[in-house]
């Protein structure tokens, strides 16, 4: 049997913990239920990361990064009209895909809410600072127009919730989504 490195196990931490987070959310997932599911012991888990927070904190910047390129790769020579399109495919795919991203998304949002309130801003700055990294990584591609940078993720932002409610492919809802909005084969008419 090959033993993982350290840095090989904490990408499965990071794999593991996005699936418990982006089901339980940060305060309904336990550190054990992620430590079970990599398959190691807790003070393991804690040698790896220092607390139940820098986990959660690296599974949302994975997440953010993994949205990121996803972006900056479907628009890579592209503009405009172009670039939306193809920034629009590509991410309506991650999440027909891989749902559990969605998840974790929606659940990075809901905790930084949480932690604003109880007065723990780290949270927010670090979901801050990604969302900035996103903004600009679609910017660009959509002609540094404030206004089309601004609709696009929007439109993100509404696809995220509509999905995440388990709107289904031939409601109403979706009527108004450009193609390209509309996960393929899930939510094409």
């Amino acid at each position: 049997m090959v033993r993982m490195s350290a840095e090989e196990r904490r990408e499965s931490v990071i794999r593991a913990a996005t699936s418990e987070f982006a089901r339980g959310g940060y305060h309904g997932t336990s550190t054990e239920a992620i430590a079970k599911r990599v398959g190691v012991s807790q003070p393991y888990l804690f040698r790896l990361f220092p607390s139940k927070k820098a986990i959660f904190l690296a599974a949302s910047a994975r997440c953010m990064e993994d949205t990121i390129r996803t972006f900056a790769e479907a628009s890579e020579g592209l503009q405009g009209e172009e670039a939306l399109h193809a920034m629009a495919n590509a991410y309506t795919k991650v999440i027909a895909e891989h749902p559990e991203r969605l998840l974790m998304q929606m659940q990075t949002y809901v905790a930084v809410g949480a932690a604003e309130e109880e007065g723990d801003h780290e949270f927010g700055v670090a979901v801050r600072d990604g969302w900035m990294r996103l903004w600009d990584t679609v910017h660009l591609p959509l002609g540094a127009d404030a206004n089309e940078t601004t609709v696009f993720l929007a439109f993100g932002m509404l696809i995220n919730c509509l999905v995440a409610m388990g709107f289904p492919p031939e409601h109403r809802v979706w009527e108004g989504m450009y193609p390209s909005a509309r996960l393929k084969g899930r939510l094409e008419k």
